[in-house]
């Protein structure tokens, strides 16, 4: 037993030589988000290993998942862990139900070595107009209870707690539609500014979601390119500043906003920003890849705004696409991904901001299942229950490329019914019983993806198979070969 540890040491430490051997950039430091609201979750091993190929220095988790946490210990991965909208009203009640979160997802894993914590989320847009002031008497005191309990902890002054808030609590006013006359939406302003003195006396940042897609989504006359960040026919002047993008225009209606609470140098983090590539006419990956390479280089060059100069510090929004998303938003929700459902990057993007035309790392090794689909069956002639079969495939699963606009919008009625049955195929891993539909239904070994519209074939469950070259593997198969000549001839 001990020879065959010792040989096992032997090649792991050779193997995660070799891999150390890569090299990442340590000057990169573009964040992302990591959402997990998807029916097939890839092994988070195996995606932090993809974000630490690709230089992602920092994540944000929406919820302290214990197998994302432990996959993160090590990885030296800047953290922001998340707490949920529904914890909070326990949060801000009982201060030792604080104390036992931190000590469950925050002391477990940040000691030296392990995960490296550095801000917790509380709550994720709590003032949203939609939550109907839902959560508007108890976000601070829950913000309160988890910075004192990480202070009770001892992170008091290496862990801040933020609260997230969407962009939607401060604006300009109709007449005088401009950054510098921005403040916060008056229905929520006190208690907005409550927190924001929280969080300045606590040394925390004040964080912003920020959305360019959303305002040319809600505005079919907002003009396309000033959501962009390469130039603009119709910028906006505001007295000596010009804005060419909204992003801009939005962060100093914020900068506004905190100035005139009094807080002109609080810090601001941009939590989630981020561009669609389905789901609507404007969400397609020519746009995801024009908006976000143009915010990464806008940020990697350190100009910051017209109004706030510097560095700005943020999260792209997201990493991979989540079919278990809400669409009651738009059916663009489960398309925020950079990479695709399994892990393939959706285009080319460059982190460092130095305008190459680098592409990504996929996560490696994944396994799918066999290669075949549900399809409306084509020698069926009686098609009357077809549309409730459609609906109730859709009910279930993720259809939301069939909209107007989206990447499968000009398939036939055949075309669509054979998406839909193969979403909800494939979502319940291509079982027998789900390509029934009363009949409608046959399973197809020829692919019926069509251009752009992708008929996934779903990954499989269980272990990943990792690919090594053949070059690589000879290298380890004779360090291996020379750890067990030499453990005999000792022996």
């Amino acid at each position: 037993m001990i020879m065959i540890m010792t040989i096992l040491l032997c090649f792991s430490t050779t193997f995660i030589s070799f891999v150390s051997c890569s090299g990442l950039d340590p000057n990169l430091g573009v964040g992302v988000n990591w959402g997990t609201m998807t029916s097939h979750q890839l092994p988070p091993e195996k995606v932090v290993e993809m974000m630490r190929a690709n230089g992602f220095k920092k994540v944000k988790l929406f919820e302290a998942e214990k197998r994302i946490m432990e996959a993160l210990i090590g990885s030296e991965i800047e953290v922001m862990v998340g707490i949920p909208n529904f914890m909070l009203l326990d949060l801000s009640q009982d201060p030792s139900y604080a104390d036992y979160w931190v000590d469950a997802n925050i002391t477990t894993y940040a000691y030296p070595g392990g995960v490296n914590i550095k801000y917790v989320a509380v709550g994720n847009e709590p003032f949203l107009r939609a939550y109907n002031a839902t959560y508007l008497q108890i976000t601070l005191p829950a913000l309160k209870n988890v910075q004192n309990a990480l202070i009770r902890a001892g992170f008091g002054s290496k862990i801040k707690a933020t609260v997230p808030l969407n962009a939607d609590i401060y604006e300009s006013p109709e007449s005088n539609p401009v950054p510098s006359a921005g403040d916060f939406r008056l229905d929520i302003k006190d208690a907005t500014i409550e927190i924001v003195e929280f969080l300045y006396s606590n040394d925390a940042p004040f964080t912003v979601n920020i959305y360019p897609f959303l305002s040319l989504y809600g505005n079919p006359y907002f003009p396309m390119d000033f959501a962009f960040f390469d130039g603009s026919n119709r910028p906006l002047k505001d007295g000596n500043y010009l804005y060419t993008n909204v992003f801009d225009a939005n962060y100093d209606t914020l900068v506004a906003s905190l100035t005139k609470a009094g807080y002109p140098d609080m810090k601001i983090i941009v939590g989630e920003i981020g561009w669609p590539t389905d789901g609507d006419i404007h969400a397609n990956v020519k746009s995801a890849k024009r908006f976000n390479q143009g915010v990464i280089n806008h940020v990697m060059g350190s100009k910051g705004t017209p109004v706030r100069i510097g560095p700005l510090e943020i999260y792209l929004f997201s990493l991979l696409d989540e079919n278990k998303k809400s669409i009651a938003p738009g059916s663009f929700e489960t398309h925020w991904g950079i990479f695709e459902y399994n892990g393939k990057p959706k285009y080319q993007l460059d982190l460092t901001g130095s305008k190459r035309n680098k592409g990504l790392a996929p996560v490696l090794g994944v396994r799918y299942m066999s290669r075949k689909w549900c399809v409306l069956n084509p020698r069926v002639k009686e098609l009357n229950g077809l549309a409730k079969e459609i609906d109730y495939a859709c009910s279930l699963s993720d259809c939301t490329s069939l909209g107007y606009g989206s990447s499968c919008n000009h398939l036939s009625l055949a075309g669509n019914a054979s998406f839909a049955f193969n979403m909800y195929y494939q979502l319940n891993d291509q079982s027998d019983w789900a390509c029934e539909f009363s009949g409608l239904g046959i399973v197809t070994r020829e692919d019926p993806s069509v251009g752009e519209c992708r008929f996934p074939v779903t990954i499989a469950y269980g272990t990943l198979v990792v690919p090594v070259h053949r070059k690589v593997l000879k290298v380890l198969l004779g360090v291996l070969e020379g750890c067990i000549v030499f453990l005999l001839l000792v022996s």
